[in-house]
C-alpha cells in the first residue's frame, strides 16, 4: 500500500511522493547496542516493516569450539554474553559433566548457584540503568553502577576477572572460596538490597519514563510462543516459565525460585520484570551463603586426568541465562575436542520478533522498545 504525501515546499515541490522511506539504524548508531543493524520501512514517521540484520560482529566461536579441548572452550563460552559471562561457563561445563557421568561436590554446586545469581543481578543492573540512559534519563545510571561496583568487587576477590571470571571447571570451581569471602559477600547483598530502593523510586517515580514505556512495543504470548523468546521479556508478557523452578538444575531444587511476571507485555512490564527478579536474586544468594555455611569443609572439584576426553555420544543442556533460555548441544567422537558445540543464544530470539514487534510503532518509540529487549549482539553473532 503506497500513500501520498507533500515532500517540499516551493520551486522543488512539483509532484506528490508516492514511496515509502527506507532507514538504515546500524550497525553504528547511538540508539543501537552494538552493531545491530535495523532496515526500517516508514509511512511518515511510523514504521511500517522492521529487519533486525545480524552477524556484523561474528567471531566463529561454534568453529572455534572444535579446535579448543574441554578445558579450554570455557574462555570462548564466557564471551558471547559478556554481561553473564559466568553463567554463560556454566551451561558448557554442565553439558561437559553430563557426558562424562560425573558428580560434582556439593560444595561447588551451592557456590555455582550463588555465584550465578549475583552475576544474574549484575546483568540485570546494566540494564536497569541503561534503559532509561537511552530515553534521556541520566541519573538512574550512577545509582545502578553504585551497586554493580559493590558486587564486582567481591566476585573478582573470588575469581580474579572483572567481566569474563573463567573461574568454572569441569568438575567444579577453579579454587576454594577465599577465607571471608561469604561475609563479605552477605554484607554486599545487603547493601545492594538496601540500594535496589533508590533505583526504583528515581525510575519507576518517573512520569516521563511511565508515559514513554507503558502501552508501547506491546508483545503477546502467541508472539512470545512463536519466536522463542525466553526470560524477562517472555514473562512479562505472562508466560510462566523458568528453568531454575520448572526443570531444576544445580542447587536450584531445593531453593524457593520465585517467578516474576506481568501480563501487559509492553516496555513497562519488561523493566518491572527485571527490577523485581533483582530482589529474588538476593534473596536466592542470601540462602545459598546460609548453606554454604552449614556444608561441612570438602572439596570445591574433582580431580580430571591429563588428557580429558569425553565419551562418544552427544547431550543438551541448558540454563535460565540472565536474558533468557541458553542451550549447549554437545557432540562428541570420544576426542578430547568436541566434534561439535552449538549455542542456542537467548538474545538471537529476542532480536527476531522484532519484525513484529516494531511495524506499527513510531520512530520515536523504536527507541524504548530496542531499549526493553535485552540483549547482547555478542550473544547474537556467535
Amino acid at each position: 500500500m503506497t500513500t501520498e504525501r507533500i515532500v517540499g515546499v516551493g520551486a522543488g515541490a512539483s509532484e506528490l511522493a508516492t514511496e515509502d522511506m527506507v532507514l538504515n539504524i546500524g550497525p553504528q548508531h547511538p540508539s543501537t547496542h552494538g552493531v545491530l543493524r535495523l532496515r526500517l520501512r516508514l509511512d511518515g514517521e511510523r514504521i511500517t516493516e522492521a529487519e533486525p540484520i545480524v552477524g556484523y560482529m561474528h567471531r566463529g566461536a561454534e568453529k572455534l569450539f572444535e579446535v579448543r579441548d574441554f578445558r579450554q572452550i570455557t574462555v570462548l563460552a564466557n564471551r558471547h554474553d559478556w554481561l553473564s559471562a559466568f553463567s554463560s561457563e556454566l551451561g558448557v561445563v554442565m553439558a561437559v559433566e553430563r557426558m562424562l557421568g560425573m558428580e560434582v561436590p556439593s560444595r561447588a554446586v551451592w557456590a555455582r548457584t550463588l555465584l550465578a545469581e549475583l552475576n544474574r543481578v549484575l546483568n540485570h543492573l546494566m540494564f536497569l540503568g541503561s534503559y532509561p540512559l537511552e530515553m534521556g534519563a541520566i541519573t538512574p545510571v550512577f545509582y545502578a553502577f553504585r551497586e554493580r561496583e559493590a558486587l564486582q568487587r567481591v566476585m573478582e576477590e573470588v575469581s580474579g576477572g572483572r567481566m569474563h571470571y573463567m573461574f568454572n571447571r569441569v568438575g567444579g570451581l577453579k579454587e576454594e572460596l577465599p577465607a571471608g569471602w561469604t561475609g563479605r559477600a552477605r554484607s554486599v547483598v545487603a547493601s545492594v538490597r538496601a540500594g535496589m530502593d533508590d533505583i526504583a523510586n528515581i525510575i519507576m517515580g518517573n512520569e516521563i519514563f511511565r508515559a514513554r514505556t507503558r502501552g508501547v512495543g506491546v508483545l503477546t504470548r502467541e508472539q512470545i510462543l512463536q519466536y522463542g523468546v525466553s526470560g524477562p521479556i517472555a514473562r512479562a508478557s505472562g508466560v510462566d516459565f523458568d528453568l531454575r523452578r520448572d526443570e531444576p538444575y544445580l542447587a536450584y531444587g531445593e531453593l524457593p525460585v520465585k517467578v516474576v511476571t506481568r501480563t501487559e507485555g509492553d516496555c513497562l512490564a519488561r523493566f518491572e520484570c527485571l527490577l523485581d527478579q533483582v530482589h529474588v536474586s538476593l534473596d536466592l544468594a542470601d540462602a545459598c551463603l546460609d548453606r554454604l555455611a552449614d556444608l561441612p569443609p570438602g572439596p570445591i572439584n574433582q580431580r580430571l586426568p591429563k588428557v580429558l576426553k569425553v565419551p562418544e555420544g552427544h547431550t543438551y543442556a541448558w540454563t535460565e541465562n540472565p536474558l533468557g533460555i541458553n542451550g549447549y548441544y554437545l557432540v562428541s567422537r570420544g576426542e578430547k575436542t568436541p566434534w561439535r558445540l552449538k549455542l542456542r543464544s537467548a538474545s538471537y530470539n529476542n532480536v527476531q520478533v522484532l519484525t513484529e514487534l516494531l511495524p506499527g510503532n513510531l520512530v520515536a518509540d523504536m527507541i524504548a522498545i530496542l531499549g526493553s529487549m535485552f540483549f547482547v549482539v555478542g550473544d547474537i553473532d556467535k
